[in-house]
């Protein structure tokens, strides 16, 4: 007997993924299980590239997610009420669910793992994340016996883009998302993408896995990249620097060795690890691995023991990559109904159920860069420098770059600093008669 998929949205991910089902020739043999019993879609009348009988098609979405005959239901149709509640029945009913919706996950991953886990069911999400990039089952599996330090990922195709052609042609940020928008490779309202919170979304479900606790969105720093200028652009390449949106997981254990003192606070439980979660633009070194991904690309680079740096790299959206991640969990699910109908596979579910705790930004440890407009008077670069020491900041350089009308560019990167110290530093430097003013500020990985 095979299996039945219930499908729930035929836009560009759900066609991609019956086309792909639909094509058998060079798959897996055990897509040769799968039958595509019910899609739901908005309208009956809307011409396809894909052909289905018109029995398959319904607009009764709810009917296909309580639908006894369904074993797994794939919710590729988008948006968060809609997918979340229609999720949430699925498993109430006993289906197990395939998704590609990263923010139902990272906004409401709390009810949906816990209702799977009380329903015996599995949620399975690679194509969440990273569009046919395989992350989340190499976190979940062929990872899952390491100690996760860092995982560090450029994952909106979008951002990358802009900054890659910032980069190499010099434009402005307004200019080439302008022209990203044309093309179509940013949103008519392109907030999620340039503002940092698609990433969020991503970085939170790969920390939750990386790192076996869950975590609040809300507590995820997120900082887009409106404000990098083709100035910053040009100095960071001077310095030897790319500048990248860096979505940025990270044991607290690391950050406390750094800073040379004891974690921030106490985890509540050994289960509750103490963790920093955030998304900012970042100047990366060129020798960086993620240095060289340009374009729509996305990587992910993971860093523990004892299995060192791995870096995950490729398309991050798309019909095709999307669906090839849509349809390899479709494969584990039916690899798992074949073998067994009992037990959950431990691999598959979410086991943790405590929260992460999340380093405040004041405690993070990093490197900064800055650039400060300056009345061009004697000592200026003595006054700051003086002002950075008085609260521990430590210099890596501070050089005169040259001039803005009649005021002078000084850029400064640091050593590694709290950013509670490195921000009261600034404060004092604002009070400075020389300071105009410090128009860019960004962290150095």
């Amino acid at each position: 007997m095979g299996v039945k998929l219930g499908i729930l949205g035929l836009g560009t991910v759900g066609t991609g993924t019956v086309q792909l089902l639909q094509d058998k020739s060079f798959r897996h043999p055990l897509l040769q299980e799968v039958e595509i019993y019910r899609v739901g879609v908005r309208s009956l009348d809307k011409p396809r590239a894909v052909t289905l009988p018109d029995s398959v098609l319904t607009t009764d979405l709810e009917a296909i997610v309580s639908d006894p005959a369904v074993d797994i239901v794939v919710e590729v149709m988008g948006g968060l009420e809609k997918a979340r509640s229609l999720i949430l029945k699925a498993i109430q009913n006993g289906k197990h669910v395939v998704t590609a919706n990263k923010a139902v996950i990272s906004r409401f991953g709390d009810e949906i793992f816990t209702a799977a886990n009380q329903a015996g069911v599995y949620v399975m999400l690679e194509a969440a994340v990273g569009g046919g990039i395989p992350v989340i089952q190499p976190l979940k599996q062929s990872l899952s016996v390491n100690r996760i330090h860092t995982v560090t990922g450029i994952i909106n195709g979008t951002t990358n883009y802009i900054l890659t052609r910032m980069q190499t042609e010099g434009g402005n940020f307004s200019d080439v998302l302008a022209d990203a928008q044309r093309l179509g490779y940013a949103e008519a309202d392109p907030t999620a993408d340039v503002d940092g919170l698609d990433a969020a979304d991503k970085i939170a479900i790969l920390a939750s896995l990386a790192f076996g606790g869950r975590i609040k969105l809300k507590d995820v720093y997120s900082e887009g990249i409106r404000q990098v200028s083709k100035t910053d652009i040009a100095y960071a390449e001077k310095l030897g620097f790319v500048i990248k949106l860096l979505a940025i997981a990270q044991s607290a254990a690391p950050l406390a060795a750094i800073a040379n003192r004891t974690t921030p606070s106490s985890p509540s439980s050994p289960s509750s690890p103490l963790i920093s979660v955030r998304v900012h633009p970042t100047l990366v070194p060129k020798a960086h691995p993620l240095a060289s991904i340009n374009g729509v690309n996305n990587a992910i680079l993971i860093e523990g023991e004892p299995i060192g740096q791995v870096m995950f790299f490729g398309p991050g959206a798309g019909a095709g990559a999307t669906a090839s991640a849509v349809s390899s969990d479709i494969l584990n699910l039916v690899a798992a109904l074949k073998k067994s109908k009992t037990a959950l596979n431990p691999l598959l579910a979410c086991a943790h159920q405590d929260y992460c705790q999340i380093v405040p930004m004041a405690e993070l440890v990093t490197r900064f860069y800055a650039r400060f407009l300056t009345k061009d008077q004697p000592g200026v670069i003595g006054k700051l420098g003086t002002c950075f020491g008085n609260h521990g900041v430590s210099l890596e350089s501070i050089v005169q770059t040259g001039f803005q009308g009649e005021l002078a560019e000084i850029v400064v990167v640091t050593h590694d600093v709290q950013e509670g110290d490195f921000r009261q530093a600034l404060t004092e430097i604002q009070t400075l008669t020389a300071v105009d003013s410090i128009p860019s500020l960004l962290r150095v990985v």
